[in-house]
């Protein structure tokens, strides 16, 4: 008895050695469960691998999803209303949730009204870029902005470039979605250094905007820097326009409706 319990015991620090955290709690279920059915020695090792290869794919998802900085709660692509916006290509969405666009070096650009799901399926995107294994980096245009200029400043800007660069897919969300862009001085050349690299590396991006084309240069204040952007952008992207109305002000009426019934009003 003490032989096998030494056995056990032993087994179970290699299983820590090897980072082998799955075998090391299901060894004694899995073992049962082998008897039971009477398999063989290789059913049995199949077995004890696709245990231990599941656990690990799902800490890399995991992995994947924290460093991703997308914003919690997570949006997922079951949770939007398709129904409320019926202009909206579902069988496009569709396909672009199967990641090819990234495989092909491609991009989606969405464009449209606050309010009409931009970013939640933007971020919905993102999030099952992560759980099929590719590196994403989420921020806004005014964080990236904010970001890139303290690097000017603080001469780290080849540093903070990085992470914007060697992701598999970065999403820049909610550009126009506030005037900070145009605090800051050298947005439009900023902007274009991480536009552009990409670009270079043929990488996918993912980006939401309220601005309508033709006043992105007004907006971003330097027209020359923005023309070169959205050549870029346009060349290899997947453009969505989303056309209806705002999801927000639907919520929020209802709300109203709710607590004052009386005044009740039809979308």
């Amino acid at each position: 008895m003490n032989k096998v319990k030494d056995k056990q015991e032993q087994f179970e620090k290699n299983c820590r050695s090897l980072g082998l955290k799955t075998l090391e709690e299901q060894h004694r279920e899995l073992t049962k469960k082998a008897i039971t059915a009477k398999m063989g020695h290789f059913e049995f090792i199949y077995d004890i691998v696709q245990v231990e290869a599941a656990r690990k794919q799902q800490r890399r998802i995991e992995y994947l999803i924290k460093n991703s900085r997308l914003p919690r709660p997570l949006n997922l692509l079951d949770d939007f209303d398709f129904n409320f916006q019926p202009k909206l290509d579902r069988r496009l969405i569709t396909q672009l949730a199967g990641m090819e666009f990234i495989d092909n070096s491609e991009s989606i650009l969405f464009i449209g009204l606050p309010g009409t799901g931009k970013s939640h399926l933007a971020r919905s995107l993102a999030l099952i870029a992560c759980q099929s294994g590719y590196r994403v980096h989420y921020t806004t245009c005014s964080d990236l902005i904010v970001d890139l200029n303290a690097g000017v400043f603080e001469k780290s800007l080849d540093d903070r470039l990085k992470k914007y660069i060697r992701c598999d897919l970065l999403v820049i969300d909610e550009m126009g979605h506030d005037r900070l862009e145009l605090q800051v001085t050298k947005e439009a050349h900023l902007l274009f250094k991480v536009i552009d690299q990409r670009y270079r590396d043929k990488k996918s991006l993912i980006f939401t905007t309220n601005i309508a084309e033709v006043d992105w240069p007004e907006f971003l204040g330097d027209p020359v820097s923005t023309a070169a952007i959205l050549d870029r952008i346009f060349h290899h992207s997947v453009i969505v326009s989303i056309n209806g109305p705002s999801y927000r002000k639907h919520q929020g009426r209802l709300l109203q409706d709710r607590y004052h019934p009386q005044n009740k009003q039809s979308d």
